[in-house]
This record gives structure tokens, sequence and C-alpha cells, in this order.
């Protein structure tokens, strides 16, 4: 079951509107039963639920752990647009493994089109909650690669030598499935490398992801 955000009120905990429907009327959670939600502000809570409607989930906190599940390293995934399917897994498994926030990107040789930031940015807040994470990453874009690119950019091309930085906040640029163009490659100064293996985008966002906030 995934770690629902919870507002504290006083020695309970409340659920609010999409979510609380989602544990009546699709988890069928009952008065009586516990659960582990999270406070944003950095608590891991366990309620015994009290009451419960399509608006309003509330319970008695009966624990609660401080919670730090956010990685110290600030990482943005900026992708290249994907087909939808492998577009979604990496906004979703690059959540779970830690990622702050994610930049979609129109590469010169993207598939895909069009914007969908309210579904991308549900399935950002799904995975965030699955993972338990107090934050959700916020996803912008679609942009052309020169808008994207900051002074943390790091271009993943295969073949580089260079491996990920270490250290420091850091911006991968993951392109589409055909690779960057010469034309976008020569934009970013930094180039790093998974190794010598091809890998698919969606692979590669969630292993550079991994690497980056030291999952």
């Amino acid at each position: 079951m995934p770690f629902f955000f919870a507002e504290r009120d006083g020695d309970h905990a409340l659920i609010r509107d999409a979510d609380a429907r989602h544990l009546m009327r699709s988890l069928r959670v009952r008065a009586g039963e516990e659960l582990q939600v999270v406070d944003p502000k950095g608590f891991l809570l366990t309620i015994q639920v009290d009451s419960i409607s399509p608006s309003l989930v509330s319970g008695r906190i009966v624990a609660e752990e401080e919670h730090h599940p956010e990685p110290s390293r600030r990482v943005v995934v900026a992708i290249a647009q994907l087909p939808a399917a492998s577009l979604d897994m990496v906004l979703s498994r690059c959540t779970e493994v830690g990622a702050a926030g994610f930049h979609i990107v129109s590469a010169d040789r993207s598939v895909a089109r069009g914007a969908r930031l309210e579904r991308w940015q549900g399935i950002c807040r799904e995975a965030a909650m699955l993972a338990g994470r107090l934050q959700v990453p916020t996803v912008a874009g679609p942009s052309p690669l020169d808008e994207v690119i900051d002074e943390n950019s790091v271009m993943l091309v295969r073949g580089a030598k260079p491996a990920i930085p270490s250290r420091g906040e850091v911006t991968l640029l993951i392109g589409p499935e055909g690779g960057w163009s010469e034309r976008e490659m020569a934009l970013v100064p930094r180039h790093a490398s998974l190794g010598p293996r091809n890998l698919r985008a969606d692979t590669a966002a969630i292993v550079a992801t991994a690497i980056a906030v030291g999952f």
C-alpha cells in the first residue's frame, strides 16, 4: 500500500479528496484499521482510522518516527520526450529512486510531441507516495534543449570517457532512442557515459539517477 500524504491536526492525521476516495473505494479501508502515512514535515505516522468518507479520512496518531527519505543531492532528470509508455516509466521509477524534478526535452530526434503535464505530475505523485517520499518532483516542459541547459548539466553520451560527477547538484540530460544530434551535443560541454553498453533511454535514465543520488 502506498504511504499516503497526510496533514496533522492535533493528535489526528487527515487524508483528503482523491486520496480519501482511493482509500475508501479501491483499497476498502475501514474504521479501526491501522495505516502508515507521511507527514511532509518529516515524520512517518501510524494512524488508526476512526472515520472515513469519499472526501476525508481521519485517523488517530498512535505512533510516529522521524522520516528522512530524500537524497542529500539534488538530481534533475532532463529526459528527451519519449513514447508515452517509456516516458511514464522514467517519471515513475526515477521518482522512486529519488529524482528532485524532471524537465521534458523536445529533442531533435524525439518521436513524441505534445504536453501532458497533468498526467505526468500525477505519475510522479503516485510514485512519491509509493516510495514514502516527502516531496513530489515537479515536471516542466516540453522545452527545447537550449532552454533546459544550466550550469549543472551533464549530457549522457555512449562512449564518453568521464563518469557522472559524484558531487553537487546535477541535471542529467538523457536523449531519445535515436540519440542526441550533433547540434545538441555541441551545446553541452560536459558529457558522461554509463559504460560501453547501449541502453534504452528509459533504462539509462533510471540507472543514471540511481548512480547520481547514491542509491
